[in-house]
């Protein structure tokens, strides 16, 4: 179960985006001097630039995963339940995943689950009033992987998943309740792993690594501003107070871990 919503950044609550420029001036240099120099600079500034991202954008290529199949928004939501909202937020990228349960029952007809993704919305919109659904992903007990937040699933959303730690991360809900004891399907497990390969294939991450984030609130386990160290794929245990993933699924993840770095090609 998702933790308390994040605080919103000030001033602006986090939901205006400011683009800055950046403005370079050359000197002058008289005449045909001026060319040359201007074109070898150019030049050498290109290969210099081309031969230190090369090998970064090859290796993160080489690591990407294929997107799996996701099931958008409008399968869930209709003009009936929705509420209004803000714009989306976004990151730069997604450089870890935490994982979730949904702590809801576990005996629902996979036919079903639009209802019940609908269900969570409106109690998270509802009874916690936050603008939308804090998960970017849910998967059911038949691995069918459905959109969560708002804001595309190929962009870095930042979400209301785990406090203090929404940003530059992605939130996987698994529906259901997975404590001590409670199977989890695989087909589940194999569809968080390809979300998880994909999303964090794009920033050239390492599922089985561990990453620095910054909490940015101390309601979490750490105080705001704190740089963290944990896994790439990690429970929303790791960076808040709860039992969530539960006990069976939190067993799952170094499986998951593994698995996602196949999918990523990693041996």
């Amino acid at each position: 179960e998702p933790g308390p919503p994040p605080a919103p950044p000030a001033p602006a609550a986090g939901r205006r985006r400011v683009a800055g420029g950046l403005l370079v001036l050359g000197g002058c240099v008289p005449g045909l001097a001026a060319v040359l120099a201007l074109v070898l600079c150019a030049n050498g500034v290109e290969r210099s630039a081309e031969e230190r991202e090369r090998p970064v954008a090859a290796r993160a290529a080489s690591y990407q995963a294929p997107r799996p199949q996701i099931v958008p928004r409008t399968a869930w939501l209709d003009a009936r339940a929705r509420h209004a909202q803000p714009p989306p937020r976004y990151d730069d990228r997604v450089k870890a995943v935490f994982v979730h349960h949904t702590d809801s029952p576990n005996g629902y007809d996979c036919a079903d689950t639009p209802r019940v993704i609908r269900y969570l919305y409106a109690g998270q919109t509802g009874a916690r009033d936050w603008d939308d659904i804090g998960y970017n992903f849910l998967v059911d007990r038949c691995g069918t992987v459905y959109e969560g937040r708002a804001g595309g699933v190929t962009r870095a959303v930042t979400g209301a998943h785990t406090q203090g730690f929404n940003h530059r991360t992605a939130g996987i809900a698994a529906i259901g309740t997975f404590t001590a004891g409670v199977p989890v399907p695989k087909a589940m497990t194999d569809a968080i792993a390809a979300v998880v390969a994909w999303k964090l294939g794009l920033s050239g991450t390492d599922p089985r690594a561990r990453v620095r984030l910054t909490s940015s609130n101390s309601l979490s386990r750490y105080p705001s501003g704190e740089s963290a160290t944990m896994p790439a794929v990690a429970g929303h245990n790791a960076g808040f107070m709860t039992s969530c993933p539960g006990a069976a699924l939190t067993a799952r993840l170094p499986e998951i871990r593994d698995r996602a770095a196949r999918l990523q090609g990693r041996g």
